[in-house]
């Protein structure tokens, strides 16, 4: 009975665990889905579009490359979004308070790192928040620790732990002007200004090693970017790629542009002209916009015949919205869990793809996903990028190949291929 009674606790605890990471994951998908806004204001300021090499608007394209890339910023736009959709996304019940809080965290625990230059250029010393060139008499560039999107997460999640902790709070009379959600921007401060000098302390080491294991990873290559692939499609069925993908798309390595702005992560380096960005993103091009399109019309075809017509009409939903905007999560999930062998061999071809587009020299990202709309505006700047067409075809095929044969030799129960007396009929009240 001991024995028994003790595997109840740990599988409490274990759910819960895993349920939060799960919310963790969806929380992630808010400030995700801003990046659509971004990336197109951001093209949108380039000089091919707006600019001197193409319409000739060039104060029209300041403004949107200014507005983009200020949602872009990999100190404090980027790392901003996340603690805000984090602390929204995390906390019970939250309301516009929980924000307003997180933003409070977030700036307090900013502007505290920024009084702490890490490093200057050689001749330059340390003064207040900048370094200063004694010798010229001028103020110049310095570096600062910055734990980027990871540290906006963190801020996120105290955030929305002290709101649920603290927001039904009632203070002594005297002080009841502050009671519950006013006084939870009032301690995020506080915790806000903590943070910032822990990780002044923590942070070299533990940045230090987070660029060791991303260059590990880079300097594999293709192979790098086959296990990115992976494990990327691998953690989407419990709902924790995003836990991954904001590491690597928003933290990973660093590139300078020309004003002297360092920015991190695949995504905001592709999007900035790094000519070495976009090895965990060019792969999943041909995934998304060929191959999974391909296997949602290869389940269609192998349904049941009374079935087939009505699995057309969903699967060719999903396979249009896959191409166009990447999303791709309601043709997987509509055979992820009926068929995890088959789910399988999609997380090892996604895998395969992402090794074969940049072994094959191909340089492309998005803002938001791997569909037509990103592969368009994003041509100017990716490499080789006519190359993801004949990848793509060749990987539908292989999809649509596989696909129809497992499904029809092991008798997988995809959609349509149910039996008859387990499907619902919708028709009834």
């Amino acid at each position: 009975m001991s024995s028994a009674g003790a595997a109840v606790p740990q599988t409490v605890w274990w759910h819960s665990f895993y349920g939060g990471l799960q919310k963790m994951g969806r929380s992630l998908q808010l400030p995700v889905a801003v990046l659509p806004a971004a990336g197109i204001l951001n093209r949108l300021g380039q000089g091919d579009v707006f600019g001197r090499d193409g319409l000739g608007w060039t104060n029209v394209a300041k403004v949107f490359a200014a507005a983009g890339g200020a949602l872009l910023d990999s100190a404090v736009g980027l790392p901003l979004l996340f603690c805000i959709g984090v602390a929204i996304g995390m906390a019970k019940k939250s309301d516009g308070s929980t924000a307003l809080a997180a933003v409070v965290g977030f700036v307090v625990y900013y502007q505290v790192l920024q009084a702490f230059p890490q490093s200057c250029k050689a001749g330059s010393t340390p003064a207040g928040n900048q370094c200063v060139d004694y010798a010229a008499k001028t103020a110049v560039s310095a570096t600062y620790q910055n734990p980027g999107v990871l540290g906006g997460i963190l801020i996120g999640l105290m955030t929305a732990w002290l709101w649920v902790r603290f927001h039904r709070v009632k203070l002594v009379d005297w002080l009841g002007f502050f009671n519950g959600r006013r006084l939870v921007p009032m301690i995020t401060a506080l915790l806000g200004l903590l943070f910032a000098c822990v990780c002044l302390w923590v942070w070299p080491p533990i940045g230090d090693g987070l660029t060791s294991f991303s260059r590990w990873l880079s300097d594999l290559g293709a192979w790098g970017s086959g296990i990115f692939g992976l494990a990327n499609r691998s953690l989407l069925l419990i709902g924790m790629h995003q836990l991954l993908n904001t590491f690597v798309w928003f933290q990973f390595g660093d590139f300078t542009k020309p004003d002297g702005t360092v920015v991190h992560g695949d995504i905001p380096r592709f999007l900035a002209h790094d000519p070495t960005a976009g090895q965990f993103t060019s792969g999943f091009f041909p995934i998304m916009m060929f191959a999974l399109p391909a296997a949602a019309m290869a389940i269609a075809r192998s349904a049941k015949p009374h079935r087939r017509k009505e699995i057309y009409g969903l699967m060719t939903s999903v396979a249009l919205t896959s191409f166009v905007t990447g999303v791709t999560e309601p043709i997987e999930y509509s055979f992820a869990y009926l068929a995890p062998a088959l789910y399988g061999v999609h997380a090892v071809l996604t895998g395969v793809s992402m090794a074969v587009t940049w072994a094959l020299g191909v340089h492309d990202g998005f803002s938001f996903s791997a569909g037509l709309i990103d592969y368009l505006i994003n041509w100017e700047l990716a490499t080789k990028p006519w190359l993801i067409i004949p990848i793509g075809l060749c990987f539908a095929v292989v999809y649509y190949t596989l696909f129809r044969f497992i499904i029809v030799r092991f008798d997988l129960k995809t959609p349509g291929r149910e039996d008859d007396d387990e499907i619902e009929d919708v028709t009834k009240v």
